[in-house]
């Protein structure tokens, strides 16, 4: 590929097209001609999708009004999710986008609350969050400013069908051209390799110079017709299948995603403003599909607004996800369970990804396609990693889906991260990891890792000034709230509509 990409073609619509499109159109503009095929035939599983913050870099660079996309896409604000029953039965923590208290240099936050457990007037540790204290609350108000000890970073829950949609009018708007149509056949230049162009079912040839295929887990281009090959995870995350149904809003809308473990999986409940999204995600292995019916329609908070949809899903990622000219974007590149809320960030990376590594004219593309794949690799065994720690770091042993998991042998990073927190307190960031050390801290110490020892740092106050400090901080993260409305007064500001 060393012509100018004049001709952009996107393979599915969703989230992981539409986003697509809509970026390209906005940060490539009329240099490059796109255009986005897609049937009415394939549907989109269309359920209330969590965030986290990057999707607000996202909105800033298409230049989207917030109180527009609130209201288009039928949001709410997220502000972190919390975890029931992860650690042990009956114990819940929040892993929140802040970060709680205050660091210092070379000596975090957590290192000093360590040592002041034992002091009398010591908090709990997420009683120094201000995303956790709103969480609890159900108030909200952006924040702005510099100072870190206000730092309220948020995301958004939304329906994905409706978000797909509007992105979709956006792009439009900007002349990504639609083709409605099924592809029948894949044509490709015998020297190169690369795809020249798709056949549709009615015989119409969609020319293009770069394809991005955002087919979904079928991965029309980068398996059927490149055949990369795909790393199976399955043995680290055996969840394996998900049961969605949405159900009746809440009177309140909460400012958190829940995710509740079960004996067999983990069932997730996302507010939005005209319902609740719902899913049950478990292993087949550990669970027939109608036990998992009975767990999900048993524990919801409102009656049910349909039949439960079973999506099955395979963990792992592609071996390659830019090959030739194709870059799989979305479900066709791998799929991590949602537990984490990083689908929707894992298709925004991959497009800003691939808009640092733009093709140039004349230039040699092979060593572009290198290291997307590089980080491509490596930000999907980081998110992995993370996603792993929430399963392996259990006390549970009420069933053999959380006595497998306790005992599974983990990556090695992720075992040396736990091995060294555990020991000092201490925590390495990893590059092209998204999950800064507070995430990490949250996760860590929410399901019972305690470290043995603090930084030494952490002894300079004595404990009457260690303990000042920490009720001064304590009170200042709760000084902003009584100046907030409630999540649903905000909404409302925003000319959002109930039910």
């Amino acid at each position: 590929m060393t012509a100018a990409v004049r001709r952009i073609v996107i393979v599915g619509g969703g989230t992981a097209g539409w986003m697509a499109a809509a970026l390209i159109a906005k940060v490539i503009g009329p240099d490059a001609a796109v255009e986005l095929v897609e049937s009415e035939e394939i549907g989109i599983v269309g359920v209330g999708e969590a965030t986290i913050p990057p999707i607000q870099h996202v909105n800033a660079v298409l230049g989207i009004d917030e109180g527009e996309f609130l209201r288009e896409t039928r949001a709410t604000i997220k502000l972190a999710i919390r975890f029931d029953d992860w650690g042990a039965i009956g114990e819940s923590y929040y892993h929140s986008f802040g970060a709680a208290g205050r660091n210092v240099a070379f000596c975090p936050f957590h290192h000093y609350w360590h040592r002041a457990r034992g002091l009398a007037g010591t908090a709990d540790y997420w009683d120094y969050d201000l995303n956790t204290l709103c969480a609890r609350e159900g108030r909200f108000a952006p924040i702005r400013g510099d100072d870190p000890t206000w730092s309220l970073p948020y995301a958004y829950h939304f329906d994905s069908a409706l978000y797909g949609r509007y992105l979709r009018r956006y792009s439009e708007a900007r002349g990504v051209t639609r083709t409605e149509g099924m592809v029948r056949t894949v044509e490709r230049d015998g020297g190169t390799g690369d795809v020249t162009a798709l056949v549709l079912a009615d015989g119409r040839r969609i020319a293009g110079d770069l394809f991005i295929d955002c087919s979904g887990a079928r991965g029309l281009l980068i398996q059927r017709e490149l055949n990369v090959g795909y790393e199976d995870w399955g043995h680290w995350l055996p969840c394996d299948r998900a049961m969605a149904v949405p159900s009746e809003r809440f009177e309140e809308s909460a400012l958190y995603t829940r995710s509740i473990a079960h004996p067999v999986g983990w069932q997730w409940r996302i507010p939005l403003q005209h319902r609740n999204g719902n899913g049950l995600v478990y292993s087949s292995r550990h669970c027939s599909d109608e036990q998992a019916a009975a767990i999900l329609l048993n524990n919801l908070d409102g009656a049910a607004l349909g039949e439960p949809r079973i999506i099955p899903f395979r963990t792992g990622r592609a071996r390659r996800q830019w090959s030739h000219n194709v870059v799989a974007v979305g479900l066709s590149s791998g799929f991590l369970e949602p537990l984490e809320s990083t689908s929707i960030y894992l298709i925004q990376s991959a497009i800003v990804r691939l808009l640092h590594l733009f093709p140039q004219a004349g230039g040699a593309a092979a060593p572009l396609r290198a290291e997307y794949n590089r980080q491509s690799q490596v930000e999907y065994e980081t998110v992995r990693d993370f996603i792993i720690l929430h399963y392996h770091a259990t006390r549970r042993d009420d069933s053999a889906f959380w006595r497998d998991l306790r005992a599974m042998t983990v990556p090695d990073r992720l075992a040396a991260k736990i091995d060294l927190f555990r020991a000092s307190g201490v925590l390495t960031q990893d590059a092209l990891d998204i999950f800064m050390e507070p995430s990490w801290v949250q996760v860590l110490m929410g399901q019972g890792i305690v470290p043995a020892a603090h930084h030494r740092l952490a002894d300079g106050p004595t404990d009457a000034e260690l303990a000042a400090q920490l009720a001064d901080l304590a009170a200042l993260k709760r000084e902003p709230l009584p100046h907030m409305p409630t999540h649903d007064a905000f909404l409302a500001a925003q000319g959002c509509r109930r039910g």
